[in-house]
């Protein structure tokens, strides 16, 4: 017979102390309003509490909680599958974490503990945001750690937690296209709910005649950590970052209350819910975000072969692709490309409202010193009518949790100033076995000022946002922690010292960057602390490299303390 609710939940303690980075979760599915919160939070301790505490919940008290939640908390079951290596050949891919409210795509964040199955816990599975506020006063009268989880698609650790309960947004699939009037804007607009992904969202807009700007990779939550840390993406050149299109935030703050964050009404909230980062400021049921008319789309792809003879013609013909990207940012095209030591692939180049012809003629000083140096080459390029056609014709699928990852944002400037000393340390990086992604864009002219929302004002100043990536290994773990160590003290510092005071996108970062306040958030760091206390008093809501983070330390265990 299988065990009851209460006899599973009876086990989480002894559980979640032999696998610390598990946590429980909260599944949100709508949004409804909210009550006021009148919990406080129970004594003073310096660290949440943790599972085997005398503070832990007991199975009673977690049976009670479920009640409220109308019988939602359930038992969150490890991903299993008949054979081990069947589990393990799809191990990488975005859609093997994506339902699963606890499996997170970041594996170094598990403590190895996920490799591949999961320890069995527990899930609190919500269908309104009255859940919201209904677990954070839970957590608050047992100082428990909270996190918020939608895809888990996360490199950095942000969306688990040893010893949490995390509100999971996933199934909160609202979508609205909208006629919208304000002081602010008048337009199209889509309202979405905090578990849209990209590619719904696109697949949404594209049978409303509209586009939304999102990311590249169409498992990525479009609302959370994405929006909310900036986001780049295909149409960015176009449009702007995703934190440039939002109108409204629909958000519970860490006090509980369900308001409204527009650029007229709590205007400091929806400022910092605007690139400031995710899960920090309160949780988000839903945003509403610009959407615009429908255009026809040139998109490109591209590879060449360094097949080591040619090394120093490779290269050249990349040092060439980056001296023109100026002139293809600045037309509206984003390229986004990958680099390894045996080749480059653009994957794609996408141009929204240009022709064919005139995408073509952007590429031809690419093509002509390929041609120069004999280096052969696939070239392919094609109109759309609609966007989304362009997307899933063009778009090359990404495996995920094969890399641990670092990123710097390279400022307009060094490329055109001084390509010549980012093409040296780029070849190093390459020829050392890294991993290297770039994606070019230009979004100067999307917001009235770099300070108009608040991802980091660095954005403003870029060519590109290069992403360096070390192996992720299963079987060795203290490999795991060099290659990590390498990313920091090696890696990283190879185009830190070309750019000093530079900026990273904190999505796509360094989890160990030993500055990361301004590193990630520039000059907005002291704003967004001061935000973030107005809205969250008792700093519930915590993310590694996050506002406010510095405050907490998570130990060896997985238990976070106060520093």
């Amino acid at each position: 017979m299988a065990p009851s609710l209460a006899q599973l939940l009876s086990l989480l303690p002894p559980l979640l102390l032999l696998s610390p980075a598990r946590a429980l979760t909260l599944r949100s599915d709508a949004s409804s309003s909210l009550p006021t919160l009148k919990h406080e939070l129970r004594g003073a301790s310096a660290c949440r509490c943790f599972p085997g505490d005398p503070c832990w919940p007991t199975p009673a008290q977690w049976k009670a909680f479920n009640s409220t939640l109308g019988g939602k908390l359930i038992v969150t079951v490890q991903l299993l599958h008949p054979k081990c290596d069947a589990l393990q050949n799809i191990w990488f891919n975005p859609q093997t974490h994506i339902d699963s409210p606890s499996s997170v795509m970041a594996q170094y964040f598990t403590n190895n503990s996920c490799n591949p199955f999961l320890p069995d816990s527990a899930s609190l599975n919500a269908s309104s945001a009255s859940d919201y506020q209904k677990t954070i006063a839970f957590i608050q009268q047992h100082n428990i750690r909270l996190v918020i989880k939608n895809t888990g698609h996360d490199y950095n650790g942000k969306s688990t937690g040893a010893g949490a309960v995390a509100i999971w947004t996933h199934n909160i699939k609202l979508m609205e296209a909208i006629d919208y009037h304000s002081s602010y804007y008048t337009g199209k607009v889509m309202k979405m709910g905090a578990g849209v992904a990209v590619h719904e969202a696109y697949e949404f807009a594209d049978t409303k005649d509209v586009l939304v700007v999102g990311g590249n990779c169409p498992t990525v939550g479009l609302v959370g950590g994405y929006t909310q840390g900036g986001g780049h993406g295909p149409l960015a050149s176009k449009f702007g970052l995703g934190a440039d299109q939002v109108l409204e935030w629909e958000v519970v703050t860490g006090t509980g209350q369900l308001v409204t964050a527009t650029p007229t009404q709590y205007l400091d909230l929806y400022w910092a819910l605007c690139g400031g980062g995710g899960g920090i400021y309160g949780a988000v049921v839903s945003l509403t975000a610009k959407a615009y008319p429908a255009v026809a789309v040139a998109a490109a792809n591209m590879t060449f072969f360094n097949n080591g003879s040619n090394a120093d013609q490779f290269y050249d013909v990349i040092a060439t692709f980056q001296e023109s990207l100026p002139a293809m940012v600045d037309a509206g095209v984003v390229v986004i490309w990958l680099l390894t030591p045996t080749y480059f692939a653009l994957m794609p180049a996408t141009a929204p409202g240009l022709s064919k012809a005139s995408l073509d003629a952007l590429w031809k000083p690419t093509i002509d010193k390929l041609n120069e140096h004999q280096i052969q080459y696939q070239y392919y390029s094609q109109e759309f009518p609609t966007y989304l056609e362009s997307y899933k014709a063009m778009n090359t699928p990404w495996e995920v949790s094969e890399n641990q990852v670092g990123g710097r944002l390279i400022p307009r400037s060094l490329v055109e100033k001084n390509n010549t000393a980012l093409m040296s340390a780029l070849r190093n990086l390459v020829d050392g076995g890294t991993l290297f992604s770039g994606v070019a864009f230009n979004v100067n002219h999307s917001v009235s000022s770099p300070d108009a929302v608040a991802a980091n004002p660095y954005w403003r100043e870029l060519i590109f946002d290069a992403v360096l990536g070390t192996p992720y290994s299963y079987t060795d773990w203290n490999a795991n922690v060099q290659y990590a160590l390498e990313m920091t003290n090696d890696l990283l510092p190879q185009l830190e010292k070309l750019m000093p005071n530079g900026g990273a996108y904190l999505n796509e970062a360094d989890f160990r960057q030993p500055d990361f306040q301004s590193v990630f958030y520039g000059s907005n760091y002291g704003k967004l602390n001061a935000i973030k206390a107005k809205y969250n008093p008792e700093d519930r809501f915590y993310a590694l490299t996050a506002v406010g983070s510095d405050r907490w330390t998570q130990r060896q265990d997985g238990r976070l303390c106060r520093t």
